[in-house]
């Protein structure tokens, strides 16, 4: 049972704006003078939500598709400073995205970012593998990983011990709900509502476990309030001059689950103004609530792990607060599991349906029977996630898996002309096997040698998988390019020689 002083307004504001939230989405999307299209089942209006939404709600659903409860409860898990280094690069993630990739797809006409990939080589089947690996991870990672931690954050919170399917099935279920509904525009309008009772909410919390302790952190170990990571932290300093850029490139530029929220405003120019509006949140706010409520935690209650954040919550908060907060929180964790499945749908439908089945007449149809398979295997995948150390590190860590592999042939796509196919899939097969091969075996302690990962063996044992990641990426181009030179008989063009900008101007 709750406890009294969480129990009745706890239950009541929680389930009131849960309601309210749905209201005010429905109003916004289906209501008299919403603003929809007349192409009732196109590619267009389910996943681009018409073309339609303005900056405000390309800003909503970019912060919200990011910031769920993954961050709020994985980053202040780790009960570490030093892990708002991966909101503080995201920053510059999101300049890249507006300033670079956003005027790409918008000028390639691109309904999921792997249709650049197929205009730029000589052959999709580029498109169809990096498909597949988005859909992979999504279904295996994401969808469980979202639900999984929200669960996590409402058990805590309000003190039950139930299992977290209790909480997983029914958000699962209403998340599915408004993507069968109302496609990406009633997920873009529920991130923004949500998303402005969670930063406000969130940033309080800080604000008030910064005054539980009288604003005073001193007595924290120094290794949990330094910036500065060291060997055996999360994030070596050294680790942000490596790999960290190419992941922000990655997750914020050429991941679907954010981009597609970038390609939903009319103009180019709508687009960066959304864009840009969540960079600035994402450096001025996102930080401190990630990090600074895990670190009051640690003062408070000790090591905690992912639980951290849904007990200090529960130890600032007023009930009533605390109850508006789980509101917010489950919204969050409904809006972003809504938009990945709105992803996932948007692949499977244009890249997989579409060229091998058969042309889909209606998309609503088909997003309501692969959103009910994605939900019910998201749902079963949840107990997976509950022996993870750290969330946040576990999901980081197995993106490693496929992000640098997909970024490497954007990059060989973009930066040079007469790329095969085939070329890019080889230097993508090699990164994955790469390293799956240091992770799993060179990175893992007794493995090969007793007592020590074989890197520690060697003397490099400040090698982490953020470096690796890095040179997953080099060694996938240089591959691709090799295969496509020695095996296929093609000279990559680079774009700015002088013969890739004349093929340029004969293009255009």
């Amino acid at each position: 049972m709750f406890e009294t002083t969480n129990s009745a307004a706890q239950i009541g504001i929680f389930v009131a704006l849960t309601v309210l939230i749905a209201l005010l989405t429905y109003w916004k999307v289906h209501g008299k003078g919403a603003n929809r299209t007349e192409e009732s089942g196109s590619t267009k209006e389910v996943f681009l939500a018409g073309g339609g939404l303005t900056w405000l709600f390309v800003a909503g659903s970019i912060t919200l598709t990011n910031l769920s409860t993954e961050q709020l409860v994985g980053m202040n898990g780790n009960q570490m400073l030093l892990l708002a280094w991966w909101e503080i690069c995201g920053f510059v993630g999101l300049l890249i995205l507006a300033f670079i990739f956003v005027p790409i797809y918008y000028r390639n006409n691109c309904t999921t970012v792997t249709e650049l990939l197929e205009r730029r080589y000589n052959g999709g089947s580029i498109r169809t593998v990096i498909s597949a690996l988005f859909l992979l991870g999504n279904i295996l990672i994401y969808l469980p990983a979202a639900l999984y931690s929200g669960s996590l954050f409402l058990k805590s919170m309000f003190g039950v011990d139930w299992s977290l399917l209790w909480f997983a099935a029914p958000m699962a279920i209403i998340a599915a709900i408004y993507t069968i509904s109302g496609g990406l525009r009633a997920v873009a309008v529920m991130d923004t509502y949500s998303g402005i009772g969670v930063l406000a909410i969130a940033f309080l919390v800080v604000i008030l476990a910064l005054a539980a302790v009288d604003f005073d952190l001193s007595t924290v170990p120094a290794e949990r309030t330094s910036m500065i990571g060291s060997i055996e932290s999360p994030i070596p300093f050294h680790t942000l001059f490596t790999g960290m850029i190419f992941i922000q490139i990655f997750y914020w530029s050429t991941n679907q689950n954010i981009t597609q929220k970038a390609m939903t405003a009319p103009t180019v120019r709508e687009a960066q103004k959304g864009v840009l509006a969540a960079a600035i949140v994402r450096i001025l706010i996102i930080p401190a609530i990630v990090v600074i409520p895990g670190v009051v935690a640690y003062k408070l209650f000790g090591s905690l792990g992912d639980a951290a954040y849904g007990k200090l919550v529960a130890h600032v908060l007023p009930g009533w607060m605390s109850g508006a907060f789980a509101a917010m929180m489950a919204a969050a964790v409904i809006a972003h599991t809504s938009a990945i499945l709105n992803s996932s749908v948007a692949l499977y439908s244009v890249d997989f349906h579409d060229k091998f089945i058969r042309p889909v007449a209606n998309h609503w149809r088909l997003a309501a029977v692969v959103s009910v398979v994605l939900t019910i295997t998201s749902i079963l995948l949840v107990p997976v996630f509950e022996n993870a150390k750290s969330i946040i590190n576990l999901l980081q860590q197995l993106n490693g898996l496929s992000s640098m592999p997909i970024l490497s042939a954007f990059i060989a796509g973009l930066l040079f002309r007469n790329m095969d196919a085939r070329a890019a899939i080889a230097g993508l097969v090699w990164g994955v096997a790469l390293y799956a091969f240091h992770n799993f075996i060179l990175y893992v302690p007794d493995t090969l040698y007793p007592g020590e990962t074989f890197y520690q063996h060697i003397g490099i044992g400040w090698l982490h998988y953020i470096d690796v990641m890095a040179i997953v990426l080099v060694t996938c181009v240089l591959v691709a390019l090799a295969v496509n030179r020695f095996i296929f008989g093609n000279r990559a063009v680079f774009i700015w020689s002088k013969e890739g900008r004349r093929l340029a101007a004969l293009e255009a």
